[in-house]
């Protein structure tokens, strides 16, 4: 079932990010992750694509798996990075073969090891290009996601141009968006006043990552361009020798970004898991216990 349609029923969403794993123990942490999660019956569940396209083979079979195994609706991530037209062609139609309907269309981050994205002769520059030539090729069968980025792309200098970079995505054929994890639910609903401001309609679901290791998390946020506001900083610095205080710290901030988001409206919650259940299900558990997970009479955002 496409995800845009699963949006239209009006109830909160919950969805799990997973990427594809790189070795037999990772596969077997996967495994146990998706058995966990499964019982938690997510709206849908995504895998990501390597930088460059490596692990391409690995997302393409991945979700094949769980659409066909597991009855979980699943969303491939697709990029530009590394591919031709026709090679991103010939990986969506794998991709509807095997009865994927949804994939999440992105520009991509440049291979390890360069610092700047170069299009692929014969490829596309921009994540607009790929949404526009998958919907010309495969109309309305496709449901198509986009990401978007609360404190604007890291690439990106100027957030108003940001935005519009947003908007020719969306205007060549996204369904929904998803966006970058951030940890201060003002700077998501501040986006999506100013999205809906320009123009942009489709559903905007929220991007959380309870944090669970404080290297990590300074490592991601550097990374991505995202904040942590200075009083969850301040607390997760007292905590970071403690894992077990971390993951509670993680775990409470992350339920109560959760409550708030939904009772403000955002259609809802997408996690990113980094392939482990623990975190992420004593949030859903938490919002269960407070009727959120269960809730379907909230406005769409």
């Amino acid at each position: 079932m496409r995800i845009c349609d699963l949006l239209a029923e009006g109830r909160p969403s919950f969805s799990f990010e997973f990427f594809p794993p790189k070795s037999d123990e990772a596969v077997a942490q996967l495994e146990r992750t998706l058995a966990e999660l499964r019982t938690l019956d997510p709206t849908f569940v995504s895998v990501t694509y390597g930088a460059g396209g490596s692990t391409r083979e690995r997302t393409i079979e991945i979700v094949t798996r769980i659409k066909r195994e597991t009855g979980i609706e699943a969303m491939a991530h697709l990029t530009c990075v590394g591919s031709t037209a026709s090679e991103l062609e010939e990986v969506l139609t794998r991709l509807v073969d095997a009865g994927v309907e949804n994939v999440l269309a992105l520009r991509g981050d440049p291979p390890k090891g360069s610092k700047t994205f170069t299009a692929t002769e014969g490829g596309f520059a921009y994540a607009s290009e790929l949404v526009r030539a998958i919907r010309q090729r495969h109309g309305a069968e496709m449901c198509l996601g986009g990401a978007a980025y609360p404190e604007k792309h890291v690439e990106c200098g100027n957030p108003a141009v940001d935005l519009m970079n947003l908007k020719r995505k969306v205007d060549a054929g996204l369904d929904f968006i998803v966006t970058q994890l951030f940890f201060d639910n003002q700077r998501y609903f501040e986006f999506v006043e100013r999205a809906r401001a320009a123009g942009i309609k489709v559903p905007i679901i929220a991007g959380i990552m309870p944090i669970t290791n404080a290297a990590q998390i300074e490592r991601f946020t550097n990374a991505c361009g995202a904040t942590l506001p200075f009083k969850l900083a301040v607390e997760l610095d007292r905590r970071r020798d403690d894992s077990t205080a971390v993951m509670q710290l993680g775990v409470a901030h992350a339920t109560a970004q959760c409550i708030d988001l939904l009772t403000g409206g955002a259609p809802g919650i997408h996690f990113y898991t980094l392939n482990r259940s623990s975190a992420t299900k004593e949030v859903f558990a938490a919002l269960k216990a407070t009727g959120f997970a269960q809730s379907r009479d909230h406005k769409v955002a």
